[in-house]
């Protein structure tokens, strides 16, 4: 009995579902928000893969305290949200007016999850840059001006939310933003080398300064919220980078190499200099005078800009050396072994497959190596083809469950048995929604969401990790509360009506 007690993770372990501002709310029109980078370059033809935009998307905006009720229901401890920049300064700039209107809806999302007994959990920055920063100056290749415009936004926020809000990401996957928008040119603002995909944009040079800004802006919100906010809000700040484990393909000392290589520049590209103060000597080789430089200032603000280690993560690469790939470090990914097994159950994303010791060992790498609490931000699964199964069929979305089912093991293995501080845990995502590139074809939610009603259905996934968390964090509570059941989750929890669901403005609203 004791020991069972005993592997349970700590009372005061966060844990709870994760979703984007752009990715949910919709009403990108409404109440005076700017367009974001996302609003337009959604819609141009062969940017999403079903074409269609984020316009209505899960239609939050309007639905958010249904889904309050939702997360309610679940009984999550926390919700991870961010917000939408050109929602509290539509035109983005240190000169430019706040939008009362913005603050005001954050401002009651926060209350009504407070008054729920629910953490809010915030990011200030999940890849929507106001579209007019972008255009008055390139955005995040422009670093002297994006760092004050950014920290300008993220001191009204500290100022509007920080009396309620304490814990706060600055940004979300800065590897993302950088080599997917600026290299890649396959996420918003869809610049690249590619003259099919993008007519400017050079691939060898820009992600670099991208990702550049990005810490600096960082960094300098940090500075700004621990010099202002902290002494009398009492929050914590840092950041959230994605980044899978990467196994060598076999234990020849070129693909043990070639493993440590991808690490570097999927994950010690932004956690070195922040956590350690320098950028990799690997990114430094392969990039020469194509990596800026910090200035003996920047750095003294750039190093232990973080309060912990936020985590995205959700599979393992088998890496061999002399892939072509500079974004990957020249790194090839595979998931099949030397023995030509697959390495686990395949997503319906070509880039993700079930692994969880790989969840496991990451945790296990990223605290031996920075030696912060660690807050894992995200981690799911897409179920392959779920978009075209009947609801009925897609709500029994086993090899999700199978997915959380490993890595919560992982989890808990990683905690009680090497010793690692993890102080939370949000699976991605909370509902179905707009998934970047994907559109809408890819579903990563543990709540379905049928996108012609809105109305949202309980998985299966929802209810194994209702059940998990309630088992398996001690409580505060007598012991009978510890042995009570989950309760159990109506099949539909919300039935939206069809006044209020706005249905019918996405089936006539989307692109074809």
């Amino acid at each position: 009995m004791s020991t069972n007690v005993a592997a349970k993770l700590p009372k005061d372990f966060i844990w709870g579902f994760a979703t984007a501002s752009f990715q949910i709310e919709g009403s990108t029109n409404v109440d005076g928000r700017g367009k974001s980078i996302w609003d337009d370059f959604s819609k141009q033809p062969g940017k999403t893969m079903d074409g269609r935009d984020g316009d209505v998307a899960t239609d939050s905006y309007r639905l958010w305290k249904e889904d309050i009720a939702l997360l309610s229901q679940y009984g999550v401890k926390s919700y991870r949200f961010s917000i939408s920049w050109s929602r509290i300064i539509p035109l983005g700039g240190r000169n430019d007016p706040v939008n009362p209107k913005g603050i005001e809806f954050y401002s009651k999302l926060i209350d009504a999850l407070l008054e729920n007994g629910i953490i809010p959990f915030v990011t200030l920055y999940h890849w929507d840059l106001p579209q007019a920063l972008d255009e008055r100056y390139g955005g995040w290749l422009n670093k002297d001006e994006i760092v004050k415009d950014y920290v300008r936004y993220a001191k009204v926020c500290f100022e509007s939310f920080g009396d309620r809000v304490k814990h706060w990401l600055t940004m979300n996957e800065p590897w993302c933003i950088s080599i997917l928008g600026y290299g890649r040119g396959v996420f918003a603002p869809g610049r690249s080398s590619d003259r099919e995909r993008s007519p400017e944009g050079d691939s060898s040079t820009e992600p670099w300064i991208v990702g550049h800004s990005v810490i600096l802006s960082h960094a300098y919100a940090v500075k700004l919220y621990r010099e202002e906010f902290k002494a009398a809000q009492g929050g914590e700040i840092g950041i959230t980078l994605n980044g899978d484990w990467a196994m060598p393909y076999d234990d020849s000392p070129q693909n043990v190499e070639a493993a440590q290589h991808a690490l570097d520049v999927a994950i010690g590209w932004f956690a070195d200099p922040i956590y350690l103060g320098h950028y990799p000597e690997y990114m430094k080789q392969m990039l020469r005078a194509r990596l800026p430089e910090f200035t003996p200032e920047e750095l003294a603000v750039v190093k232990g800009s973080s309060d912990f280690y936020g985590m995205n993560t959700y599979t393992t690469n088998l890496c061999r050396a002399g892939g072509d790939d500079e974004f990957q470090g020249f790194v090839e990914y595979t998931f099949i072994r030397p023995d030509g097994t697959q390495l686990g159950t395949q997503a319906h994303c070509a880039w993700l497959q079930d692994y969880p010791q790989g969840f496991r060992d990451l945790l296990n790498y990223l605290w031996k190596r920075y030696k912060l609490p660690i807050y894992v931000t995200e981690n799911g699964f897409a179920v392959k083809d779920e978009n075209m199964k009947p609801i009925e069929e897609a709500l029994q979305d086993h090899d999700r469950v199978n997915y959380f089912r490993g890595t919560t093991s992982a989890l808990q293995a990683a905690v009680n048995e090497d010793g690692v501080d993890v102080r939370a845990y949000f699976p991605w995502s909370f509902v179905d929604n707009f998934e970047w590139a994907d559109g809408y074809i890819t579903r990563f939610g543990v709540t379905y969401v049928d996108y012609e009603t809105q109305k949202r259905y309980p998985k299966e996934s929802a209810k194994f990790l209702v059940k998990w968390f309630k088992e398996n964090i001690e409580s505060d509570e007598k012991t009978h509360f510890q042995s009570s059941p989950a309760p159990a989750l109506p099949q539909k929890i919300i039935d939206y009506p069809a006044s209020l669901s706005g249905g019918a403005r996405i089936v006539q609203g989307l692109k074809a």
